[in-house]
C-alpha cells in the first residue's frame, strides 16, 4: 500500500500537466504543453492496477493455511469403502486342563516319604506322600481307650441290671409265698369267727396282716416296675455314649489315613510343592492333579469390554489350519491390573495335538456382521482420537485435514459414522511428525 501512495504522489508531483515548474531568476516561466497518457504514465497506471490486484488477491482468494511438504512414499494411503463390519476383538489364550484338581493338606504334619515327583502321571489312589503327626496318633488312643472303658461300663450295667432283677424277682416270689400262707389263714379264721371259735381281735390282727401283705406286693410291683424303667434309661444311655465314641474313633482313623497323601483322581501331577522333612499344615496346598481328558483355554480381556462379556459368546480358534468354534463358559469378575478372565471351552471336541500350556491368539466375536463405511485401522487415531484425518484429494498432490466421526473398531477397520465418503482416500499411517499443519504437500 505505501508503494502505491508514492506512485500516486510522483503523478500527482510529475505527471499533472497544470504543474507549473519554478523558472530561474529573472526569466519568463513558459507553458510545455504534454500528453496526458504518455507510455510512462500508462506503464506506472498499469503497475499500481496490477499491485492492487495483487493485494486484494492475497486478501480475499489466497490459501493462508499451513502447509508442510511431506514424503508420499512414507506415508500409508487407505481407502475408504463400503463393507460388512464384523465386530471381534483378538484375545490371548492359554490352554489349560478343563479339570484341575488342588491336593490340600487334610491334616498337618511333617513328610516323611515323597514317593511321586511332579510331572508324573499317576492313576487314582496312587500314594503320593507319607506324614507324620504324634499328636494325632495319641489323640486317637486316648478315643479308643475311651471307647473301651465304655463297653465296659456298659457290659457291667447290664450285668448289674441283671443280678438286680434276679434279688427284685425272688423278693416277689417270697411276698407271693407269704400272702399265700396268710391268706389261708385268713380264710379259716374269717369261718372261725363265723361259728364264733376265734375272738374279733385274733380275726381282726390275722385280717391286717393279710391285707399288709397284699399291699407290699403292689407297691413291690410298682418298685420293680420304676428300677426296670430306669435301667433302660441308663443303657439307652450308656449306648449313645458308646456310639458317639466309636464314631469319634473312627474319625481320628480316617484322620489318621489322610497322613498317607493319595491321588483322588488319574491325571498329570503337575506339581508337588514339598520335600521330605519339611512341615505341612492343615489345608496347605501340596501340589496339583491335571484331568488331561479335556483342555480349556483362560483369556485375560481388557476391563473396557466388560460390559459386553457373557457366558455362550462365540469365539473362534486356529490350530493346525483348521478354524474350531469355541464358547465362553465362565466369567470372572475381578479385574486386576485393567484386565478379567473368561474360561472357553471348545464347543466340538479338543484339537487333536493342542498342549497344556500354549499360547494362542483367538477371535471374540461381540456382535452379528452389519453393512458399514469401513476405514482402515492405523496409527492416525493415537494422534487425533478418530475426530479427524488426512484426505488425499484426486491429483494425490496434497491431503487436506477434515473432520470426521468414528463408531465401532475391530482389529481391522474403524466403523466411519460422519465425515468421509465412499472411495475417499486417507493418510492411516501416524501424523506424529506432521504437528498442526492443515495441509501436507506430497511429493515422490
Amino acid at each position: 500500500m505505501l508503494l502505491i501512495y508514492r506512485c500516486l504522489c510522483f503523478w500527482h508531483n510529475f505527471g499533472n500537466p497544470f504543474y507549473k515548474r519554478k523558472s530561474p531568476r529573472g526569466t519568463m516561466d513558459r507553458k510545455i504543453e504534454k500528453k496526458y497518457w504518455s507510455s510512462k504514465r500508462i506503464a506506472l497506471f498499469l503497475g499500481a492496477v496490477a499491485l492492487m490486484a495483487l493485494v486484494i488477491y492475497n486478501l480475499l482468494f489466497a490459501d493462508h493455511r499451513s502447509k508442510l511438504k511431506v514424503d508420499s512414499s512414507r506415508l500409508t494411503i487407505s481407502e475408504v469403502k463400503n463393507g460388512s463390519f464384523d465386530e471381534f476383538i483378538i484375545i490371548q489364550g492359554v490352554v489349560q486342563p478343563l479339570k484341575t484338581i488342588q491336593l490340600d493338606a487334610i491334616v498337618g504334619g511333617y513328610v516323611t516319604q515323597k514317593l511321586v515327583e511332579g510331572g508324573s502321571m499317576v492313576e487314582q489312589g496312587d500314594i503320593i506322600l507319607r506324614l507324620e503327626n504324634q499328636q494325632l496318633k495319641l489323640s486317637f488312643l486316648q478315643s479308643e481307650t475311651e471307647a473301651s472303658r465304655l463297653v465296659n461300663d456298659l457290659q457291667n450295667t447290664r450285668q448289674r441290671l441283671k443280678v438286680e432283677k434276679f434279688t427284685l424277682d425272688k423278693t416277689l416270689n417270697d411276698l407271693d409265698y407269704r400272702i399265700a400262707e396268710f391268706k389261708d389263714v385268713y380264710n379259716r379264721n374269717k369261718v372261725l369267727f363265723e361259728q364264733k371259735a376265734i375272738s374279733a381281735q385274733e380275726f381282726t390282727k390275722c385280717k391286717i396282716d393279710y391285707e399288709k401283705l397284699v399291699q407290699e406286693r403292689t407297691i413291690e410291683i410298682q418298685s420293680q416296675k420304676y428300677q426296670q424303667e430306669n435301667s433302660q434309661i441308663q443303657i439307652r444311655q450308656l449306648e449313645g455314649t458308646l456310639e458317639r465314641t466309636q464314631k469319634n474313633v473312627d474319625l481320628w482313623r480316617q484322620t489318621l489315613e489322610n497322613l498317607v497323601v493319595k491321588a483322588p483322581v488319574a491325571g498329570l501331577l503337575s506339581s508337588v510343592d514339598v520335600e521330605i522333612g519339611s512341615n505341612i499344615n492343615q489345608g496347605q496346598n501340596i501340589g496339583q492333579i491335571d484331568d488331561m481328558n479335556g483342555f480349556k483355554i483362560r483369556a485375560d480381556i481388557d476391563e473396557h469390554y466388560i460390559s459386553r462379556i457373557f457366558s455362550g459368546l462365540e469365539a473362534k480358534f486356529d490350530f493346525s489350519d483348521q478354524v474350531f468354534s469355541m464358547q465362553i463358559v465362565k466369567v470372572y469378575p475381578e479385574v486386576i491390573n485393567g484386565r478379567f478372565s473368561v474360561d472357553l471351552v471348545f464347543k466340538q471336541g479338543t484339537p487333536k495335538g493342542i498342549r497344556r500350556g500354549q499360547s494362542t491368539p483367538i477371535r471374540l466375536e461381540l456382535g452379528q456382521p452389519g453393512k458399514a463405511l469401513l476405514l482402515p485401522v492405523g496409527g492416525f487415531f493415537s494422534d487425533t482420537g478418530g475426530n479427524w484425518v488426512y484426505v488425499v484429494d484426486k491429483d494425490g498432490q496434497r491431503a487436506e485435514k477434515r473432520n470426521i466421526t468414528l463408531g465401532r473398531k475391530n482389529p481391522q477397520y474403524y466403523e466411519v459414522l460422519e465425515g468421509l465418503e465412499p472411495a475417499d482416500r486417507v493418510i492411516t499411517s501416524s501424523y506424529a511428525n506432521f504437528g498442526d499443519k492443515e495441509v501436507l504437500e506430497l511429493k515422490r
